[in-house]
């Protein structure tokens, strides 16, 4: 999803692509949000190869043969080694979401959301065999509303790195090598996010669960948490005013009616305030939405974070 605006916005512009690695299609469909590049390579001309690790053997003949002065690597979620950071002549161009050295790591969207961070970026960097010494080539900043997911966010993302990397691109055919040398980071490393971490703590404030739904909302797994024993995911929510509830945290307090279909919904005491919960999954069963939802006969329940 990250690279495919500017993947087409390079080869539109002209830009000399030799190649495009990406992952096999059974790899590709455990990864959120993959993208298929078939069809924008068929159109270009442009060859396509479909890949396990861009670090093993097979990658490293592909790189080696096709000689490149530079290796854009946009969306990808391994670790470029230094043997592979070696082929290119000029170097490795990749892109991160956020504005380094901050949120540095894993998941650094679902982390801004999750932390209430009102804002949050893109960086255009060289990649470096030590992560701490990367150079700099453009920054795009922009606010995280109250709006926003997950999805909205890496949207801004990839438009971000189309613009960045067709700004980038006449310095590149001019023979220049523009970036700066990252500040020392101060911060830790964001830690990786798996699914099972998705659990929702209806004992956190509101806000806070509000937050950690839609930051872990499609096309990632989702939030999750348990009713009746089942485990229910849970994809779309609203936030009410801040105001504390008698209730103990996640007791459904009933239904919310609406004439817009999508407002309709289950109110949820969290530790302080509540949330409605607009949009429900129980996996391989039920997608309730909108009076789905509000019909079902569940006040006075109450979820399990545990």
């Amino acid at each position: 999803m990250e690279g495919m605006p500017a993947l087409e916005a390079l080869l539109h512009a002209g830009a000399p692509i030799h190649a495009v690695l990406t992952l096999t299609p059974e790899l590709a469909a455990a990864r959120s949000a993959a993208a298929d590049y078939g069809p924008v390579c068929q159109r270009y001309g442009v060859p396509l190869y479909h890949i396990s690790n861009i670090n093993d053997a097979a990658s490293a003949r592909i790189l080696c043969r096709i000689a490149p002065d530079v290796v854009f690597v946009i969306g990808w979620h391994q670790r470029v080694r230094p043997a592979t950071l070696r082929i290119a002549r000029l170097g490795v161009v990749a892109a991160h979401a956020s504005l380094l050295p901050h949120n540095r790591g894993n998941a650094p969207i679902n982390w801004a959301i999750i932390r209430g961070e009102e804002r949050t970026g893109n960086t255009l960097y060289w990649m470096a065999e030590n992560p701490d010494d990367i150079e700099i080539i453009d920054q795009t900043g922009f606010p995280i509303t109250p709006y926003d997911t997950c999805a909205t966010l890496y949207s801004r993302v990839a438009l971000s790195n189309r613009a960045m990397l067709l700004r980038l691109l006449p310095l590149l055919l001019a023979g220049q090598r523009p970036g700066w040398l990252q500040p020392k980071p101060t911060e830790p490393l964001l830690p990786r996010r798996r699914p099972a971490d998705g659990r929702i703590d209806w004992n956190r404030p509101s806000r806070a669960v509000y937050d950690f739904i839609r930051a872990l909302t499609r096309p990632y797994p989702g939030a999750f948490s348990t009713l009746d024993q089942q485990r229910w995911l849970i994809w779309r929510a609203a936030l009410l005013p801040a105001g504390d509830t008698s209730a103990p945290a996640g007791t459904i307090l009933g239904p919310v009616f609406s004439p817009v279909h999508g407002s309709c919904g289950q109110l949820v005491a969290c530790g302080t305030g509540a949330v409605i919960l607009l949009e429900l999954e129980r996996p391989n069963a039920d997608l309730l939405r909108g009076y789905t939802v509000s019909e079902q006969a569940w006040t006075g329940w109450r979820w399990r974070d545990a």
